[in-house]
């Protein structure tokens, strides 16, 4: 019952098991794939609107980005206002706005109806610029904030002793226990009916006349609609073209002083700070992110955790690190997420390109995908199509990205020409090693054991990289990543790496 890497996160505890369901291939109306907060969201909303659903997830609800993240619920994203008004125009601007409050209603009529205990509080927000070019950044950011009707206020302190130029407050945002939020989701999913099958790996689906068919590690599943809330949708399609995988990093630490903040709290350097609190077992913890990279393209992934702590070190006084772990995200090209209808599908529909925000974009699929599938329209149905063509907005980043990804199969080929001979290996470490022409990932454990992998990642034929700090194999190209015995930890790749024996080489 872990995430999707070998560090803890400090909501892992509250991670569960439900219980086996067995028989469960059949026919239903809708299939969710994928148990983070958009499957669960997505899955609770249907099944509560009398459709019969079932829910696989290929490890355990809360595996993923869900049970990494740090739980920030904004009505002000990474992608600001001002940039939403100069790519889509004021109407749309205000409509993403709109649809941010959305989320956060229906987090807490969640809450409500179920009388869901997750610690949920509201929380006034403080955004501070560090320096002139923040400055400038900030007041571009107030600018939009009023056109939209986000409130913002100017403020003369913060409650985060970090010096600072500017900053203002920003009330109505929210802090919750994302697993303790998801599971009672799935408690009552499963009180309406629904079905929960975990440890399960959608391997592949097929679109027939009347039904999608699901084909599943543990059986055949039929449905007539499947959503793929697996973070980015499996197989290879344009969404992976125009989204780019992320790694982002959290700490949780204790402070001498116990003078914690109970704001939140973001700066605006590139990437960003951001801060919370959260009580587990009776203590009072220090939240703090950052660091984020590109998937697969840091030389050494140990060391951005050295360099969150080094930071919060220099200005908070830190006691003790109690956790420490990392999660995935998605970038997408134009700034906005693809909720909807998978390009060139009838019934599959996909929510990816949550940058920071998977809290309330995961939530917010739940409605769009819901309404897509019950009324077959939504008002936010072309601000968030996967369909979408941006050609002004989003066509250089676009370009970029791909460029990216073209240039990544290059540099992979020579990354391995790099590395001459499994003797460079030592215990404790993972490198793709190349030998009599074939190109191998290899970790070895202390004492001496040896996991050898074919480095080919097969969602499309990148070379995996090592990292260290959540001991698995990443792929640079689209995010796939795998643990050291090959297995699938993250989509795209929907098959595991190839294990080698030595024997075969």
């Amino acid at each position: 019952m872990n995430r999707d890497g070998v560090r803890k996160s400090i909501w892992q505890e509250e991670i569960k098991s439900f219980p086996a369901t067995i028989n469960f291939e059949g026919e239903y109306d809708i299939a969710i794939v994928g148990g983070g907060i958009t499957g669960v969201s997505t899955a609770y909303e249907l099944q509560k609107s009398g459709k019969k659903c079932i829910l696989i997830e290929a490890s355990n609800i809360g595996f993923g980005t869900t049970g990494g993240t740090t739980a920030h619920i904004n009505n002000f994203l990474d992608t600001t206002y001002s940039q939403a008004i100069s790519k889509y125009g004021l109407e749309d601007a205000k409509l993403l706005f709109e649809s941010v409050n959305d989320a956060i209603g229906i987090i807490e009529k969640n809450i409500n109806d179920n009388n869901i205990d997750c610690d949920f509080e509201k929380k006034t927000a403080q955004l501070f610029a560090l320096d002139e070019k923040q400055v400038k950044q900030l007041d571009d950011i107030l600018k939009g904030a009023e056109k939209v009707g986000c409130e913002m206020n100017l403020i003369n302190d913060i409650s985060f002793p970090i010096p600072f130029m500017k900053a203002v407050g920003i009330p109505g945002q929210a802090q919750f226990h994302p697993i303790k939020y998801i599971s009672a989701l799935c408690q009552s999913f499963l009180n309406s009916g629904g079905i929960i099958v975990e440890n399960c790996f959608c391997q592949s689906h097929s679109e027939e006349k009347d039904w999608i068919v699901i084909d599943t590690s543990k059986g055949i599943v039929k449905a007539k609609n499947l959503v793929y809330a697996t973070h980015i949708p499996p197989g290879i399609n344009m969404l992976h073209f125009t989204n780019a995988p992320y790694r982002s990093y959290a700490m949780a630490f204790t402070l001498k002083s116990q003078n914690y903040p109970q704001e939140l709290g973001y700066d605006l350097m590139d990437p960003y700070h951001y801060y919370r609190i959260q009580e587990i077992n009776e203590e009072t913890l220090l939240i703090a992110g950052g660091e984020d990279h590109k998937t697969g393209h840091s030389d050494d992934t140990g060391l951005c955790f050295t360099n969150l702590e080094n930071y919060v070190r220099q200005y908070f006084d830190v006691d003790l690190v109690r956790y420490s772990w990392s999660s995935q995200y998605y970038e997408p090209v134009d700034g906005l997420p693809y909720i909807g209808k998978m390009p060139e599908t009838s019934k599959i529909y996909s929510a990816t390109g949550f940058r920071g925000n998977g809290m309330i974009f995961g939530t917010l699929s739940s409605r769009i995908i819901s309404d897509l599938i019950l009324e077959g329209k939504t008002k936010y149905r072309n601000l968030f199509s996967p369909s979408r063509i941006m050609p002004i907005a989003g066509f250089s980043e676009f370009v970029k990205e791909t460029a990216t990804v073209a240039t990544d199969f290059i540099k992979d080929k020579l990354f391995v020409e790099k590395v001459s001979s499994l003797v460079e290996i030592h215990e404790g470490e993972g490198k793709v090693v190349k030998y009599e022409g074939e190109s191998y990932a290899v970790y070895k454990e202390k004492g001496g054991d040896v996991h050898l992998l074919k480095s080919t990642c097969p969602h499309a034929k990148c070379e995996v990289r090592w990292n260290s700090a959540e001991i698995s194999w990443d792929c640079p190209c689209h995010g796939s990543r795998f643990d050291v015995n090959g297995k699938v930890l993250t989509a795209p790749s929907v098959t595991n790496l190839t294990r080698v024996r030595e024997k075969d080489l």
